[in-house]
């Protein structure tokens, strides 16, 4: 029965003399039956270790009465040993039984396993390409290789769209990670250079065993980094100061983090691709020129560095009639694509709402029933939430976005520089810092309502006088936020507003400098705006009883104002917007009226009256004997519109002060020729 068992069996008595030996423990030791009977020790019939260590254990076997194990291990076996009395009938131990299996490979097999796990854990924890790489050649030095360099396709390093399929010939490998046990220990980069191509790793996608490549001995391993049919580079693993060589255990092994370090480079190379792609669509999104009359803007856009990629950051600085500007800045649900194009939906909302002239509540409360359209429309409830995928490191997901606006903010201010006024309304955005000339910066008193898209209540706007020179910052909540500052933010942003010697381009710098030492997890905006005015030198006003032979005495008035402007090429033209504009409002409007000429950027006229009715412009019948005076002004100005107060409306127009009264004059001259008797 022994020695048909699977395990070696051996017994000793109370004198630890060996008596006993089945074929198992036979084979192992290679000793005889008469072996047995020449009274040999321990130290001879045992494989393991010094005999001394068995006898001990059995020694304690016996004087116990308890059985024990232990692991043993001999050069490159691991032995499993078990001890047990052999009891009489009076219940003394008057034997030990000795029983040994070799578990050398199921050790094995467990130490590769907690290894691939231990590494596979170690690569992967950011979307980036680099610290990818170096987590690898990490993992691997010196558990698994005595040195690990991995290289990579440089198209993958440029985040260039690659299609499955082999290499090129010409493609050209970089160095991008390397660690070793050597005098190099620690040196993880080697400058990005060019790397020999193995045209069998890149063409094949197949790995590479090398035994005693030198003269010294050793072993390599090269090994393809690949996912999803696409090659992004190689790992080579050697060895040189263990014995034992790479073998085909240890391939597959390497194959299998060569994996998973291959789907956490192609997560990393698609991220940034997606990234640029969305960058640059933010950045497209986003105003050119911020330089306007009314105030000198200066602003910055600083990306996050989170592993959810870019945010929804976003301001705009948008002309207004009468020369007044919109300072708007706001923050988009999302992240990458998804912020891009809710921020560009909001955007083009704002700005169309915008051309309405809206008040700053009323603004907010359309592009609020905008917000909740958009939910409406895309099913979604409540404001969107990050949602982390099951397997980033497969499938490249990492987050989910409602395709909503529903949860993002914005901030809307009208600045007014001839009346230094400014009217301001936020949906659930920070309000912004305001600093006088030499004061200290203080957060303007704002109700701030709930996000777009959370609630159907009705915003509620805040008008302000600002200082001339001031200086009004809007930012984004990443720019109080940043890891590095925390809640000291905020008298940061304060202690740089508040010196006056810096223009907006120089507050911006050193806010970014002070409060940005590292990359922001989340989007940080930040928009700066000088207040200027627009003195009495640049405005003329007249108030009119509204009689209809005031008109006349219009023109008089218009041509004297440009002589003393020096805008006396603009005189036909100017004269015959205000007469029409002048002659709409007696005729149809109602007193007061008033006309004011603005001279900006563009040579601004503008009429007001007490009456909310909205003119059209249309092209006049043959048989009407008016209704084309709408028609001039719009063919011969820059643009026109009308914006509404509490009570009235004004009419306005605006023309290019560079503008040729020579031109002007013959296109007029053709449009009447053009129009019915």
């Amino acid at each position: 029965m022994l020695d048909e068992g699977p395990v070696a069996i051996s017994v000793y008595d109370s004198d630890l003399n060996f008596v006993l030996q089945n074929a198992q423990l036979r084979r192992i030791s290679g000793l005889s039956d008469a072996d047995r009977r020449r009274g040999l020790t321990v130290s001879d019939t045992m494989p393991g270790p010094e005999g001394g260590a068995i006898r001990r254990r059995q020694r304690d076997v016996l004087e116990s009465g308890r059985p024990r194990t232990d692991q043993v291990h001999e050069d490159d076996h691991v032995w499993a040993e078990s001890l047990f009395p052999l009891v009489s009938t009076a219940g003394e131990p008057f034997a030990v039984g000795h029983v040994i299996l070799d578990v050398t490979e199921r050790v094995r097999a467990r130490e590769r396993l907690a290894l691939i796990n231990d590494m596979s854990s170690r690569i992967g924890n950011e979307l980036d390409l680099v610290q990818t790489a170096d987590e690898l050649a990490d993992a691997a030095v010196p558990e698994f290789a005595d040195s690990a360099q991995v290289d990579l396709l440089g198209s993958v390093l440029d985040g260039s769209e690659l299609a499955p399929g082999p290499v090129a010939a010409d493609a050209v490998l970089r160095r991008v990670a390397c660690q070793s046990v050597g005098p190099e220990a620690g040196a993880n980069h080697s400058g990005n250079g060019p790397c020999a191509i193995p045209p069998r790793i890149l063409a094949q996608g197949s790995p590479v065993l090398l035994r005693e490549p030198e003269p010294g001995g050793g072993s390599q391993m090269i090994m393809p980094l690949s996912a999803r049919g696409i090659t992004l580079g190689t790992v080579v693993f050697a060895r040189w100061s263990r014995p034992e060589p790479f073998g085909e255990d240890d391939l597959l092994l390497a194959e299998q983090v060569a994996a998973r370090a291959g789907a956490c480079l192609d997560n990393a190379r698609r991220y940034l691709c997606e990234r640029a792609a969305a960058l640059a669509l933010q950045r497209s999104l986003l105003p050119r020129s911020e330089s306007r009359q009314a105030v000198e803007v200066a602003t910055r856009y600083m990306p996050a560095s989170g592993p959810h990629g870019l945010g929804g950051d976003w301001f705009d600085v948008i002309p207004l009639s009468g020369a007044r500007v919109a300072l708007v800045m706001g923050d988009a649900v999302g992240d990458g694509l998804q912020a891009a194009v809710t921020m560009g939906r909001l955007r083009t909302a704002v700005r169309t709402l915008a051309d309405l002239d809206l008040e700053p509540d009323e603004l907010l409360n359309r592009l609020n029933d905008q917000a909740c359209r958009f939910v409406s429309d895309h099913g979604v409830t409540g404001v969107p939430s990050r949602t982390d995928a099951p397997d980033r490191g497969v499938d490249g997901g990492g987050v989910a976005f409602d395709t909503s606006a529903a949860g993002s903010t914005c901030l809307y201010a009208v600045y007014d520089p001839i009346s230094l006024r400014c009217v301001l309304a936020s949906a659930g955005h920070p309000p912004p810092l305001l600093a006088a000339p030499g004061g200290k910066p203080e957060a303007v008193d704002l109700p701030v309502g709930p996000p777009l898209g959370a609630s159907s209540l009705p915003f509620e706007a805040r008008e302000i006088a600002l200082p001339e020179g001031g200086t009004l910052a809007l930012y984004t909540d990443g720019l109080l936020d940043h890891r590095d500052g925390g809640a000291a933010n905020p008298e940061r942003l304060r202690s740089v507003l508040a010196r006056p010697d810096l223009t907006p381009e120089a507050i911006c710098d050193a806010v970014v400098e002070t409060m940005t030492t590292t990359a922001p997890d989340d989007d940080a905006t930040l928009l700066v705006a000088r207040l200027r005015t627009l003195g009495p030198d640049r405005l003329a006003v007249w108030d009119l009883h509204g009689e209809s032979r005031e008109v006349a005495g219009v023109r008089a008035l218009v041509r004297r104002q440009l002589v003393e402007w020096g805008l006396e090429h603009l005189t036909f033209t100017t004269e015959l917007v205000a007469s029409e504009l002048v002659t709409n409002a007696i005729r149809y409007g109602s007193a007061p009226v008033q006309l004011r000429l603005i001279r900006d950027q563009s040579l601004i006229c503008e009429v007001s009256d007490g009456n909310s009715t909205s003119p059209h412009l249309r092209r006049a019948r043959t048989t009407d004997e008016g209704g084309r005076g709408l028609l001039l002004v719009a063919q011969f100005t820059r643009s026109w519109g009308t914006r509404y107060a509490r009570r009235g409306k004004t009419i306005w127009a605006a023309q290019s002060v560079q503008e040729n009264e020579g031109d002007i004059a013959q296109d007029l001259s053709s449009l009447m020729e053009s129009m019915p008797e």
